[in-house]
């Protein structure tokens, strides 16, 4: 294998991933505020459905993709409104949400199975496409993985850098005392609620209109729950999710080639192996097992191994807040 068939494996690697990294950009704020939004593979299902099906309709996408993260925002609203106002459990609205997303979208999408559709075109950047190595990865591709890139970086440093940031993660660590400092709780949550699930949203028109072109029952089924489990693996950051995205867009780059070159094996297992990778990695974070590897390591790499491996979930992530 050569180096160009190399940088264009994993410049796949990069246009994979990119759904799934919006979609875990807009999970990590959603959850970073104290709500946790299960509904992400119902979302998905019926954002990719509606999305493609208006991007058809109106011959737009990106009039596809605004019906999209508007489907994602319905979602989401749900989810704030019966957790927040209602007082619900978080996890069970999203699961019941996440069983009709997924009926929704095969009943009003069946008629538009297996049709051509617009989809995103690819956008080259001058000068910086004929960087050696990074430019046809990062700079010869189109609107959506750099939307999802510049996505990363901006919400990093939204969360970490900015005032807003800060009450955004206070909300979901400290309720009780950013509301005592003046900060509506309930109201930050409600907000990043919703966006989080126009990203969602976004996310997943993004598979039916550029990385899956078309509409099929059960388009993107299992990759909202993928993306949960990125947000956990990436410790709810977006740069560590992001990596968490492209890591699993190379074992599913992985399995696609061990396919090809080993025929007689069923394609079962080589489709598995995301799968099996993805929950040996959540074992990894969360287990004894890392504990004892990072007290066996000399002390100078505890740390840092520390930060690496081991992840929390904010505080109150789950809890109902009341403001008296």
């Amino acid at each position: 294998m050569n180096n160009a068939e190399l940088i264009i494996i994993f410049s796949s690697i990069i246009l994979q991933a990119s759904p799934l990294i919006i979609a875990v950009c807009g999970e990590t704020i959603t959850e970073r505020s104290g709500v946790i939004n299960l509904s992400l593979d119902g979302t998905m299902l019926m954002a990719a459905m509606t999305g493609f099906v208006v991007a058809l309709k109106s011959n737009n996408v990106w009039v596809g993709f605004l019906s999209a993260a508007v489907v994602g925002m319905v979602f989401a609203l749900i989810i704030a409104f019966g957790s927040i106002r209602l007082k619900q459990n978080q996890v069970a609205i999203g699961f019941v949400l996440t069983l009709l997303g997924d009926d929704l979208s095969s009943f009003l999408g069946q008629n538009f199975t297996r049709i051509p559709g617009p989809f995103i075109k690819k956008l080259a950047i001058p000068v910086l496409k004929d960087i050696p190595i990074l430019g046809p990865l990062f700079f010869d591709q189109n609107l959506v993985v750099y939307f999802a890139l510049i996505l990363v970086v901006f919400t990093w440093w939204f969360m970490f850098r900015t005032r807003p940031g800060l009450q955004l993660r206070a909300a979901g660590e400290r309720p009780a005392a950013a509301f005592s400092r003046g900060v509506g709780v309930n109201r930050v949550r409600y907000l990043y609620t919703i966006l989080g699930g126009a990203l969602v949203g976004i996310a997943g028109a993004s598979y039916s209109l550029n990385i899956k072109l078309g509409w099929s029952d059960g388009h993107t089924r299992g990759l909202g729950w993928i993306a949960l489990a990125i947000v956990i693996f990436g410790g709810w950051s977006p740069i560590r999710g992001a990596f968490g995205a492209i890591l699993f867009g190379a074992t599913k780059s992985l399995a696609t080639v061990l396919q090809r070159r080993y025929p007689e094996v069923s394609v079962v297992a080589f489709n598995s192996i995301p799968w099996i990778m993805m929950i040996a990695v959540l074992l990894l974070v969360s287990s004894q097992f890392t504990d004892w590897l990072i007290s066996v390591m000399p002390r100078r790499l505890q740390r840092p191994l520390h930060q690496l491996l081991k992840v929390s979930p904010p505080m109150a992530l789950g809890t109902i807040f009341e403001e008296d």
